[in-house]
């Protein structure tokens, strides 16, 4: 089945490469001695997406108060130019070399969230198969830490089906996965305890999410509980993968596809979430 997906996937982007190069060269507008074709529009609309991320980025930091004395920089660079006042050409030229390590020193924070963001894009994180082994090692001391003090946990790592409306009515958390966190949040006495949190991108989406009960609950499920039917239901609609830990046994528990795996150890977890970050 994934054979052909990515067969159709290839046909469909070599079509769209074609009808791209076909019409890249193609007019839109032509106004007297201006023309625009359709690369310098694609050109527009990149450069307006660079600028507006950026500003996603820098919106609410000190650096925003330094980006816009760059641009002024810049725009009096312009304004120098154009009015032949060379002298101060001149000293904006032979300060353009000290503003690129400016720019390095005074933004090195942003712009390393700016690398951390590209990083964890779906299809840069495709492309290179980068495994998160820190949100693996957190993963698995919170589960240890639970097990040790008998805290109940329900751990959903959500895959190609979306949960958006389980997240819709649940508490919205959108914090990266650390150990310290998960373990507050299944603490008894936390208000978020009860129910699921939902983790997508290593990231913690939501929190004291209800899922649905599995509607099979005969024989051997029958002594389940809540949790374990809870996580038995949401993987026979989708194809999320459940971590369990039992609030009475401590055992820890992986749900997939409506099977159920009890009795996993450090190691065993381990394997099951290096197979599934990616």
């Amino acid at each position: 089945m994934s054979d052909k997906k990515n067969i159709l996937f290839f046909i469909i982007g070599l079509l769209v490469a074609s009808t791209t190069i076909y019409f890249w060269r193609f007019e839109l507008v032509s106004i007297a001695f201006l023309s625009i074709r359709v690369y310098d529009l694609v050109d527009i609309l990149a450069v307006a997406f660079v600028l507006f991320s950026l500003y996603r980025v820098f919106k609410g930091t000190r650096a925003a108060q330094l980006l816009s004395g760059i641009l002024i920089l810049i725009l009096l660079s312009v304004v120098v130019r154009w009015s032949e006042l060379h002298g101060m050409s001149w000293l904006l030229s032979n300060l353009s070399t000290v503003w690129v390590i400016a720019v390095v020193i005074l933004f090195q924070p942003e712009l390393r969230r700016i690398l951390i963001y590209l990083g964890q894009n779906p299809f840069i994180r495709y492309l290179f198969k980068v495994k998160n082994l820190e949100m693996v090692d957190e993963i698995i001391e919170a589960v240890l830490i639970c097990q040790d003090r008998r805290w109940g946990m329900l751990i959903v790592m959500e895959a190609e089906v979306g949960l958006k409306h389980i997240k819709e009515k649940s508490s919205t958390i959108s914090a990266r996965v650390s150990a310290e966190l998960l373990v507050s949040i299944f603490n008894p006495t936390s208000p978020l305890h009860d129910g699921a949190v939902i983790i997508n991108h290593e990231v913690i989406d939501s929190a004291k999410c209800i899922l649905p009960l599995s509607e099979e609950a005969h024989g051997a499920r029958m002594k389940l509980g809540t949790r374990h039917l809870a996580a038995l239901g949401l993987s026979e609609e989708t194809d999320a993968h459940i971590l369990v830990v039992s609030e009475e046994t401590g055992v820890l528990s992986h749900v997939h596809n409506g099977i159920m795996k009890r009795g996993l150890d450090d190691i065993q977890l381990r394997k099951v979430l290096n197979s599934l970050i990616i």
